[in-house]
């Protein structure tokens, strides 16, 4: 018989409230009404309802507020512990219990009592619980509580003052001098809380940060937290932009926090520098000295710390991460194995050729003891080792192929197959023994999706192959025990290997009339299709139909197909004619100030009122069908395009002003939404005023005021339309004023004074743009389109960009100045790369399709980047335009 005391497994464990049920709980909650209160059993009350709560248990209004009431009681007892739990409970309830500020006396006598745990717990739940109006009424005892001698007092005053920021901003701004104050304490948590805050009241305003940092650095804060703080705030104010002496300051108290007593303060300050853009390799060299000491302590969370961040330093800059190699080696063996994959996949983006097998043999014996999620780390950095050695692909593939038979999840696996098509796209001699490894995989795949583009690579790399009949009998085993989907693909590559390969062909016809028994169509169709394209007779079409992939977009084939049969024409459909621009997907997110009731209805003097229900206008097909409802604008065309609204006007003004800018063939519509934020007035006859301030002048054809403007959330627009008198494109700087006729409003009535007084209200400038014309569109294949649009309609125009930092940076402004669509992911610039084509699709107003070409090359430091553009459209003129906007 085994001792009583017998020691149980690590892996077992006690959960005492298993099984707890909500209603037996909330049962017991009149053990809070007993006289004495009984402090033990209260507390284990309180801890199965936190549990219960913790666990995602829903408490209804009515159990939330009886137990809420049931709580208050315990204000009574003195024992500490359990006010400590009370005070939690009354935190956690009081977002679900109704009339909660009724504790309100009961917190504040807490508050100004002589135990500072009552206080700092009292003051916490009073910041949660307090609304608007309540708040001026204890503003006084929190702000004295900010300068309390008590840490926990101060500390708990300025934590709720962040958490008010949200609701109660302007009400925490007037505590600047007591957080300013709190900034000079000796504790280390008061200083954090502090710095916290008064970054919160600034964080709108550049220049109070910029000055709020720098007299941090200045006197460098005593606690190790502020500092972790302040670092992060460094490095946004020079990301903002900062030069001169106050760059050099901020640079330097980076790098001296590298020295710093605290490893959390040279950690932050080492990661904070390897994050920055552009960071070179001089100043990266003090970091990985930091990070290397760290690779040898004790502490796990250091080292993993450490190899997370050398790893990220090692994607961009794996040079200045050699030094560390062999630190990171002894981590290989670490007992946590997020170390040892860190340490693995940093070392194979670092490694030499020469320890490739090394590393390959260590890795291996641990690929099994990691989850899925680090195994992908893993496998993407033995991608970047094989086309950095490709001496070594056969190693290399051949890991890849053990570990595809290991067991694994989907994204694992699929991050394998990525990796093996990589290699052979990149790695001319890795192709068969590629193919021969992913043949082997679909024997045993379970996942369609892989088999399905594994057989796809197949059908196009095979035929190309020394020996592609050897590929044909995995192929043709997919179509014997696979589901549908597998025995299409496995189709459609069996017709490829037929069409390319005419000694293979009549094998292929035979594989191809047994696939015509299948029990699924779209398998039977394909073999059909595909046969009696090969047993044609006509040698020429068998590629075409076959091997050439289909580039028309299915969505406007479609588009054109509904078009087609609502025209009365006896013509054939013309598959020529269809357009092979692809529109961008739209954004999801509606624009608050766009935001309105309902569709819009006249006024009585053609203007626009708001109706009632809140809908999302953000793309033009809305758009359209808004203004075509207005008579003035109902035979203006087409509508080409809508611009995203800008705002003419700050967050914090009376009256909210936004501007859409509407293209037609022949117009501009500009429409002002306007927002009333005054309950105490009412808007009538809105609209707004524009003049030239640069560029063509304006020849307004008709103006539509908003009848009324109440006060609310609901934007109400008014539209000024704007006719082009020439056929290019009308740009310039506007001037916008707003007139209106205000009338008075009781807020308590909501009666409107009979009489009004004429007002108006400066706006910003409105600017009209070449890209405004231009509508974002995408091409399946931009060579193509380029080689179709030929050079007849070229332009062609060089330019020296000299404010631009980087290659980046340039094509972030050609972008936003010609307003089309980047393809082939030219968007993105390698990393220190010198020279960067950009390809651009679009349409121009009238939807005539534009393509551009945009060639740079950095011109080093300070020089700025060359740009060749080249501009194809039908008409040069139109060339000539887009050319011009840069």
């Amino acid at each position: 018989m085994g001792s009583r005391f017998e020691k149980k497994d690590d892996d077992e464990y006690f959960m005492p409230f298993q099984g707890l049920e909500k209603g037996i709980v909330l049962q017991e909650k009149r053990i809070f009404s007993e006289a004495p209160i009984n402090a033990r059993k209260c507390s284990a009350l309180i801890t199965k309802l936190l549990w219960l709560l913790a666990q995602g248990d829903k408490f209804t209004k009515g159990e939330a507020t009886d137990v809420f009431f049931a709580v208050t009681k315990l204000f009574q007892s003195k024992d500490i512990p359990l006010r400590r739990m009370m005070f939690l409970m009354l935190k956690e309830l009081s977002t679900m219990s109704d009339d909660v500020i009724i504790v309100i006396s009961s917190l504040t006598k807490d508050i100004i009592s002589k135990v500072d745990l009552y206080r700092a717990n009292a003051i916490r739940v009073l910041a949660r619980i307090a609304d608007n109006s309540l708040l001026p009424q204890v503003e006084r005892h929190l702000k004295q509580a900010i300068l309390d001698k008590d840490p926990h007092v101060a500390s708990a005053a300025l934590v709720s003052g962040i958490h008010l920021m949200d609701t109660s901003a302007d009400l925490v701004k007037r505590w600047v001098n007591e957080v300013q104050e709190a900034l000079n304490s000796k504790h280390t948590m008061v200083q954090y809380h502090a710095l916290a805050l008064m970054y919160q009241i600034k964080q709108h305003d550049r220049l109070a940060v910029s000055k709020l940092v720098m007299s941090m650095v200045r006197n460098s804060p005593r606690s190790p937290f502020a500092h972790t703080l302040l670092i992060r705030f460094a490095c946004e104010v020079l990301e903002d932009g900062a030069s001169g002496e106050q760059a050099q300051a901020l640079n330097d108290y980076l790098e001296s926090c590298l020295r710093n007593k605290s490893d959390m303060v040279m950690y932050e300050a080492a990661r904070a520098i390897s994050n920055r853009r552009n960071v070179t390799a001089k100043e990266l060299t003090p970091v990985v000295s930091v990070l290397q000491l760290f690779l040898s302590s004790p502490k796990p969370t250091l080292r993993f710390a450490a190899v997370r961040t050398l790893n990220k330093i090692a994607m961009t800059a794996p040079l200045s991460v050699v030094s560390c190699n062999l630190d990171m080696e002894n981590l290989i063996a670490d007992s946590n194995r997020s170390i040892a994959t860190l340490a693995i996949s940093t070392l194979l983006k670092t490694g030499s050729e020469a320890s490739v097998d090394r590393l390959m043999k260590q890795i291996g014996g641990f690929m099994g003891d990691i989850s899925d999620e680090f195994k992908i780390v893993v496998v993407d950095a033995i991608r970047t080792l094989c086309i950095k050695f490709p001496q070594k692909h056969r190693t290399l593939m051949s890991f890849l192929s053990n570990i595809l038979r290991d067991e694994g999840g989907f994204e694992y696996k699929k991050a394998i197959v990525n990796t093996i098509l990589e290699v052979v796209n990149v790695i001319p001699e890795a192709k068969e023994l590629g193919l021969t490894h992913l043949c082997e995989f679909i024997e045993d795949c379970e996942f369609t999706y892989l088999s399905t583009k594994i057989l796809h690579l197949l059908g196009s790399e095979g035929p190309a192959t020394a020996t592609p009949s050897k590929y044909i009998r995995y192929i043709y085993n997919r179509v014997s025990l696979e589901n549908a989907y597998v025995r299409a693909s496995a189709v459609s590559a069996l017709a490829k290997f037929g069409a390319r390969l005419e000694q293979m062909r009549p094998n292929i016809v035979v594989l191809l009339r047994r696939c015509q028994h299948d029990s699924d169509d779209e398998v039977r169709d394909r073999a059909t299709f595909y046969l009696k394209v090969l047993e044609g007779k006509d040698p020429q079409l068998t590629p075409d139909l076959i091997l050439a992939p289909f580039t028309l977009p299915l969505a406007n084939l479609e588009s054109s197909l509904n078009e087609f049969l609502q025209g009365p024409t006896d013509a054939p459909f013309n598959i020529g004619a269809v357009s092979t621009f692809i529109e961008p997907p739209k954004p999801k997110e509606a624009t608050p100030s766009l935001t309105r009731k309902g569709p819009k209805t006249a006024g009585p003097s053609g203007g626009v009122t708001p109706a009632a229900n809140d809908q999302p206008v953000d793309d033009a097909a809305k758009y359209s069908a808004q203004l075509g409802a207005i008579p003035q604008f109902a035979k203006l065309g087409k509508l080409f395009r809508s611009s995203s609204p800008v705002e003419l006007t700050e967050s914090e003004a009376e009256y909210l002003v936004s501007c859409v800018k509407h293209i037609f063939p022949q117009h501009v519509v500009f429409q002002f939404n306007c927002k009333n934020t005054l309950n105490e007035q009412q808007l009538e006859r809105v609209q707004v005023r524009m003049a030239s301030v640069s560029g063509d002048a304006l020849t307004i054809e008709s103006q539509v005021p908003a009848d009324v403007v109440p006060y609310g959330p609901t934007a109400v627009p008014s539209y000024v339309c704007v006719r082009r008198d020439s056929e290019a494109p009308m740009t310039g700087t506007f001037s916008c004023t707003l007139k209106f006729m205000v009338k008075e409003v009781d807020p308590s009535t909501g009666d409107i004074d009979d009489f009004g007084i004429d007002d108006e209200y400066q706006l910003e400038d409105v600017e009209l743009a070449t890209s405004d014309y231009t509508r974002k569109a995408m091409v399946a294949n931009f060579q193509e389109e380029w080689d179709k649009l030929g050079d007849e309609g070229e332009i062609v125009e060089t330019f020296n960009l000299s404010t631009m930092k980087s290659l980046q940076d340039a094509v972030k402004e050609i972008i936003q100045y010609l307003g089309m669509y980047p393809c082939d992911s030219t968007e993105q610039v390698p990393p220190k790369k010198t020279k960067h084509i950009l390809y651009l699709a679009g349409r121009f107003v009238g939807d005539v399709p534009v393509l551009a070409r945009c060639r740079m090359k950095s011109g080093g430091e300070g020089q700025g980047v060359d740009l060749e553009l080249t501009v194809r459209s039908p008409s040069a003129d139109i060339s000539q335009v887009l050319a011009s906007a840069i």
